[in-house]
């Protein structure tokens, strides 16, 4: 047997691609480096057909991260394409593939290639969601698929962990979202909200994230009403782009008399944008009606901002763990009180001090080392 090249190879989003999948996979690729190990990242050339992509665009406006080898190899709805890939990682010839998924588009892509590779490698799924937020009946099939092609698993949160293990009995190593280390360091209050043109003396509630039905934005609007009538001086925050229409929420908006109240800044951030943000906010609220996980809240944690979310497997771990926050019921008149209690001087100084003390038991140093351990 020829020498191996590397040691892991990692196939899913990256630069140019923009948002939280890629930005956590430059820094997986990087805390393998670390770890003395040889590691490339193969991308897309063509991820979503334009007509099932509901944002501007997929693509980052900011520099490719440095010292990290990636290539763009992968048409991920081009079967005639795969079996030059699959030829091609055999060349290379890694020790371990680690496939990001986090929607069935790509089970056929990911399993037919899972599939086709010498079976000395060892194929890694890791998983961010593994039942879609917007379900379709063919999903489970989709999942089966890419999941048979697969020696194990790793997951950011028990809740997905507990989703695969109704299908496979294959190792799982339950893990946790790491805090990303190239974040922009934070910036004060006063520096952030100066730069976002808003009041020093107000409160600020964040929502942040794409826009989809699943997140409870409307939930967040209808408590935020509630609170603000005898919170005059508080404002919602509402940062990111919408992959729905947009028009609804701007009517309950109207409706509910909040146009001067809901500030709307409807595109998506690169982290440079949104550090200003995080640093000009006293918390951010995860209303969603189902979660398997956030990205949220490791920037929430590296800002220091505590945290109001849903009472779901996917959210609560953290914040229960860490009194970082508050968890409220799916329903306005919770999120309502959930919002009251957050706010509170008192809570918001001990909850920050809290995830102050915690972070670092989210590291990506913490992270790699678990899944070296579990695969190797």
């Amino acid at each position: 047997m020829h020498n191996k090249s590397i040691d892991y190879l990692i196939i899913g989003p990256a630069h140019p691609y923009r948002g939280g999948i890629a930005e956590t996979n430059h820094e997986l690729a990087l805390a393998f480096k670390k770890n003395g190990k040889k590691v490339q990242i193969w991308t897309f050339n063509k991820l979503y057909p334009k007509l099932i992509f509901p944002g501007k665009t997929q693509f980052s406006n900011q520099n490719a991260p440095k010292n990290i080898d990636i290539k763009r190899m992968i048409h991920a709805y081009s079967p005639f394409r795969w079996h030059s890939v699959v030829k091609e990682i055999k060349a290379l010839n890694p020790k371990v593939i680690i496939f990001r998924y986090w929607t069935p588009f790509l089970a056929i892509c990911y399993g037919y290639i899972a599939r086709n590779v010498d079976s000395n490698i060892k194929c890694v799924g890791m998983v961010d969601n593994w039942i879609p937020h917007e379900n379709r009946i063919s999903d489970k099939f989709l999942n089966n698929y890419f999941g048979k092609g697969c020696t194990s698993f790793v997951t950011l949160s028990k809740s997905v962990a507990n989703e695969i293990k109704l299908n496979f009995s294959k190792p799982i190593l339950n893990g946790f979202h790491p805090i990303n280390e190239f974040l922009p360091v934070s910036i004060s209050k006063v520096e952030a909200r100066k730069n976002l043109n808003l009041s020093s003396n107000a409160s600020y509630i964040l929502f942040f994230g794409l826009i989809r039905k699943y997140k409870g934005l409307d939930l967040l609007i209808d408590a935020f009403s509630i609170y603000q009538k005898k919170n005059k001086n508080a404002y919602l925050l509402i940062v990111g782009e919408f992959y729905e229409n947009k028009n609804k929420y701007l009517r309950l908006i109207n409706n509910l008399g909040l146009e001067n109240k809901v500030l709307l800044y409807p595109e998506f951030m690169d982290s440079d944008q949104a550090r200003n943000f995080f640093c000009a906010s006293d918390c951010v609220a995860q209303t969603y009606r189902s979660a398997s996980q956030s990205g949220v809240t490791p920037v929430a944690y590296h800002y220091g901002l505590p945290i109001l979310v849903s009472n779901l497997n996917g959210l609560i771990k953290p914040i229960k763990n860490d009194d970082s926050g508050i968890i409220t019921e799916i329903n306005s008149t919770s999120i309502a009180k959930g919002l009251n209690e957050i706010l509170q001087p008192k809570n918001l100084m001990k909850f920050r001090k809290n995830i102050q003390s915690s972070r670092s038991n989210y590291s990506w140093k913490k992270f790699n080392q678990q899944m070296i351990h579990f695969i190797e």
